[in-house]
C-alpha cells in the first residue's frame, strides 16, 4: 500500500513544459552511469544496449561503484571490455547513424568510485575519481540537465553532493542541483535515502528500498500472464542479440537474476517521440512515475539489506496504468482492443516492451549489416501542431498523412488516448484508431483539462519498428 499525497495539477506549468518538448526530443540527453557491474550480469546487458543508443544519448561517464550486492569491489575493467566489443562494430553502426562516438571517447569516461559500501564512502577525504567526475560534468557550461543513471549504489553521487554542499555557496549549489536528474534502480545502498533527505529539492526517480516486488522497473523482465512474453525469453535473446550478431552481441551475457533490470534507468532518454524525461508522469519506455510522498511502512524492519527509513519528501515513484492491449484482427479493422485489462505500475513499462525489444534487435543488426540490409524506424510527421487548445465539444482533427518509412516499408498507424498521463477521467471515442487521420469531439469539462493523444507508427520490416508522436490538447470550458 502507498499513501499517495499528490501535488495539485498546475495546468499553466504543464502547458509551458510542452513548448520545450520538441527541443528536448532533438537534443541529446547527458548521462552519467553508476554501475555495480559484475554484481549481476544485467549491468553488462544494460551497458550493451546503452552503447547501441550512444548516438542519441550523450554519455558523460561510466563509473564503477559498489552496492549491497557487491560491497567492496569495483570492476571498471568490465566496462572497458564491453567498449572494446563496441569499438569493433562502431564503424558499421555509423553506416546507419553517423554520430556514434568513437570508442576512444568512451574509454575516457570510465571512472571508479570508492571500493566500500554506502555511507562509509561519504565524508571528508572520501572523494574519488568518480565523485570528482560528476562535479566536473555538473560544472560544465552546458544548459542541458545531467542525468545520473544509477544501476548500483548511489554513494559516488552522495559524495559529490557532500563536497558541493561544503564548498559552494547557497546560490551556486541551488543552481547545480537544479541541473541534476537522478533515476535510481531501487536503493542498493544506504546513501539514496541520505541524498533524498539532505537534498529535498533534487529531482529523484526511485522505488525506495530493495523490495523489488514493489518496484516499477521490474516490468522490463516480468512474465505477464495473458500477453506474448517471447521478446524477453532466452531464445529471443540468443537469436536476436547474442548469436550471429558480432562481437557486441556476443558480449551480452546470459540472464542470471533478471534481464536488464538497470535498463529502465535510461530508456526514457531514447528519443523516439514518446518521452519527455523531465516529465516522468507523461510515461514512456522507461515507465511512468508520479510525484508524491510514498509510504513503505509495510516493509518490516530487517526485511531489507538496505536501510529502510521514512521518506521525508515527495519523490517521483510508482504510478499505475490501466492498460488494454490492442490485438491483431483477421478481418476488417486491423487492430481491436482485447478483452483483457491490466492494472499495474509495472504495466507502465511492459506495455511498450515489444517495441523497445524490437528496436534493440534492429540496432544489434546494425552492427553487422549495411543500411540496405537492416531495418530503420518509420518517421511519423504530424500535419497539425503537437500542442492544441480547444473548447469543450469542439471537433479535433489529427493527421499524420506525411509520415514515411526510410526503407520504403509499408507501415500502420495507431492513435490512442493515454488517459493516465492526462488530467480528468474523460473517455474518448477516436473512431477508427488505425487510419492516418482521426477526428473526435473534445469532452465537456468544467475546468481546464489536459489530454494526451499518442500516435504510434509501426513498419512491417524485420523486426517491426515503432516511432511515436505525442499530441497534448488543453480543453477549456465554454
Amino acid at each position: 500500500m502507498m499513501l499517495r499525497i499528490k501535488l495539485p495539477i498546475i495546468l499553466l506549468c504543464a502547458i509551458s513544459a510542452v513548448f520545450t518538448l520538441k527541443a528536448q526530443q532533438t537534443t541529446k540527453h547527458r548521462v552519467i552511469v553508476l554501475t555495480d557491474i559484475e554484481a549481476d550480469p544485467d549491468d553488462t546487458q544494460s551497458l550493451v544496449r546503452l552503447l547501441l543508443y550512444s548516438n542519441e544519448i550523450d554519455i558523460h561517464g561510466l563509473i564503477a561503484t559498489t552496492s549491497c550486492w557487491m560491497k567492496h569491489e569495483l570492476h571498471p575493467e568490465s566496462i572497458k571490455k564491453v567498449i572494446e566489443a563496441y569499438e569493433k562494430v562502431q564503424p558499421n553502426l555509423t553506416l546507419h547513424k553517423s554520430d556514434y562516438p568513437k570508442a576512444s571517447k568512451l574509454y575516457e569516461m570510465i571512472k571508479k568510485g570508492q571500493p566500500s559500501y554506502g555511507m562509509n564512502s561519504v565524508g571528508d577525504g572520501k572523494d574519488s575519481e568518480g565523485s570528482e567526475w560528476i562535479i566536473k560534468a555538473l560544472e560544465e557550461k552546458d544548459d542541458r540537465p545531467l542525468w545520473i543513471s544509477t544501476w548500483g549504489g548511489a554513494n559516488t553521487l552522495a559524495q559529490a553532493l557532500f563536497k558541493l554542499k561544503k564548498t559552494k555557496d547557497e546560490q551556486i549549489l541551488k543552481h547545480l542541483l537544479s541541473k541534476l536528474r537522478v533515476y535510481t534502480i531501487s536503493d542498493q545502498d544506504d546513501s539514496g535515502l541520505w541524498i533524498r533527505n539532505n537534498f529535498p529539492e533534487l529531482f529523484y526517480i526511485v522505488s525506495p528500498g530493495d523490495n523489488y516486488g514493489q518496484a516499477t522497473w521490474t516490468g522490463i523482465n516480468m512474465v505477464v500472464e495473458g500477453i506474448d512474453n517471447s521478446s524477453i525469453s532466452n531464445d529471443w535473446l540468443a537469436n536476436n542479440i547474442q548469436q550471429n550478431h558480432g562481437p557486441l552481441g556476443a558480449s551480452y551475457p546470459d540472464v542470471a537474476w533478471g534481464m536488464e533490470g538497470d535498463t529502465p534507468a535510461f530508456l526514457s532518454l531514447i528519443q523516439n517521440g514518446l518521452s519527455n524525461p523531465n516529465k516522468p508522469n507523461w510515461g514512456g519506455w522507461g515507465g511512468r512515475y508520479e510525484l508524491y510522498l510514498p509510504d513503505f511502512s509495510t516493509l518490516k524492519e530487517g526485511s531489507s539489506i538496505v536501510e529502510i527509513g521514512p521518506e521525508t519528501r515527495s519523490i517521483w515513484t510508482n504510478s499505475i496504468d490501466t492498460y488494454t492491449p490492442y490485438i491483431d484482427n483477421p478481418y476488417g479493422r486491423t487492430v481491436v482492443k482485447s478483452n483483457q485489462i491490466f492494472k499495474s505500475d509495472k504495466a507502465t513499462i511492459w506495455r511498450w516492451r515489444n517495441d523497445f525489444q524490437n528496436d534493440f534487435a534492429a540496432r544489434m543488426d546494425w552492427t553487422i549489416h549495411d543500411y540496405d540490409n537492416a531495418n530503420h524506424a518509420p518517421v511519423p510527421i504530424l500535419s497539425n501542431s503537437e500542442i492544441l487548445k480547444v473548447k469543450s465539444g469542439e471537433w479535433i482533427s489529427l493527421d499524420a498523412v506525411n509520415s514515411y518509412d526510410p526503407d520504403g516499408d509499408s507501415f500502420s498507424f495507431l492513435w490512442f488516448h493515454y488517459q493516465e498521463a492526462s488530467s480528468g477521467n474523460n473517455l474518448l471515442n477516436l473512431g477508427a484508431e488505425n487510419t492516418h487521420k482521426i477526428a473526435f469531439k473534445a469532452p465537456e469539462v468544467k475546468q481546464n483539462e489536459i489530454i494526451h493523444i499518442i500516435l504510434k507508427v509501426t513498419d512491417r520490416g524485420t523486426p517491426k519498428l515503432s516511432a511515436y508522436k505525442r499530441v497534448i490538447i488543453e480543453v477549456t470550458p465554454h
